[in-house]
């Protein structure tokens, strides 16, 4: 006697056993369109005329000064013959442009440097330690936010005339470490909330103290986050001008500065402009692509779970 074999019912209605429903999410059909031809063209075209203005900049700088007035600078994509690298020679030649470049490294790289170490350290211990008024320093923080840089340069500058540090180059870089900090703090402090507690408690059960904690499994974890606070932080001081225009001299005057003052003394002076401020551009490139890896982590994290 033979058993009868049932077959497994299936409910009406459900898809077929072995088969998944596909299920089209926002990013999927996000993708999917961007993918499109006609918005490929259309992204193409957008790039094309962004990067048209650097195009030009470019091309201006290796041109000489009777070139710049007597033509535009498209010229130059059909007469190559224009081009050199003699207004760049003249630049390194102009003691005021070089001497502002490197007072332009020296306020970005401290002020950089010290906004991550600070915020690092107040960001752990706003997100992990336990002490009395954590949130409502914390909250004041946040607050500090909102306050406008301008707020502060009157009441700053007459505290620098009375400590001595006016027109100087540490007189920036505090200045721009002190309004600096709130945004790092909050950013640091966020990133490292995110950490998974289990690994902290395990380093403390395994004997690590919290500075170790720190050094050696915060800071690796949250690398992405310190590197897109760098680039922000970098760019910003780089760029600056309303704060090294109040608070520097002219031996401490940074780049940004010193390219306002060449426009306001001699004008038309393209052979020195073009090169200067394309010099000016590169730097912060430079620094964006050799982060770029961790600030596209950073930008992410947390984006999906």
């Amino acid at each position: 006697m033979s058993a009868a074999v049932t077959e497994p019912t299936v409910a009406k209605g459900s898809p077929p056993t072995g088969r998944r429903t596909a299920h089209r999410r926002p990013g999927s059909r996000l993708g999917r369109w961007l993918g499109n031809g006609v918005v490929q063209a259309f992204l193409t075209v957008v790039g094309f005329v962004w990067i048209t203005p650097l195009a030009g900049l470019l091309l201006s700088s290796l041109r000489s000064a009777q070139d710049n007035a007597g033509s535009g600078w498209w010229t130059a994509l059909t007469s190559p013959g224009q081009l050199s690298f003699e207004n760049y020679s003249a630049l390194l030649g102009n003691a005021g442009m070089t001497r502002a470049f490197w007072n332009t490294v020296m306020i970005s790289v401290p002020t950089t440097a010290l906004v991550i170490v600070i915020a690092a350290l107040a960001g752990y211990a706003f997100a992990w330690l336990d002490f009395p008024g954590r949130d409502w320093l914390f909250l004041l923080v946040v607050a500090m936010l909102v306050v406008p840089v301008q707020v502060g340069l009157l009441p700053v500058a007459k505290l620098f005339g009375q400590l001595g540090l006016f027109g100087t180059i540490p007189g920036v870089v505090l200045f721009h470490v002190a309004y600096g900090l709130p945004f790092a703090i909050f950013l640091l402090r966020n990133y490292f909330a995110d950490i998974p507690r289990e690994m902290l408690e395990a380093a403390r059960m395994d004997g690590g103290g919290e500075w170790r904690i720190f050094t050696r499994l915060v800071l690796p974890v949250g690398r992405p986050a310190i590197a897109s606070l760098a680039i922000f932080q970098f760019l910003w001081v780089w760029n600056d001008m309303l704060v090294a225009l109040l608070f520097a001299d002219s031996s401490s005057q940074p780049l940004t500065v010193e390219l306002q003052s060449q426009v306001r003394q001699f004008g038309s002076n393209i052979d020195v402009l073009a090169p200067g401020a394309f010099l000016s551009l590169t730097v912060p490139v430079v620094v964006f692509f050799a982060f770029q890896r961790h600030f596209v982590q950073g930008v992410m994290a947390g984006s999906v779970k």
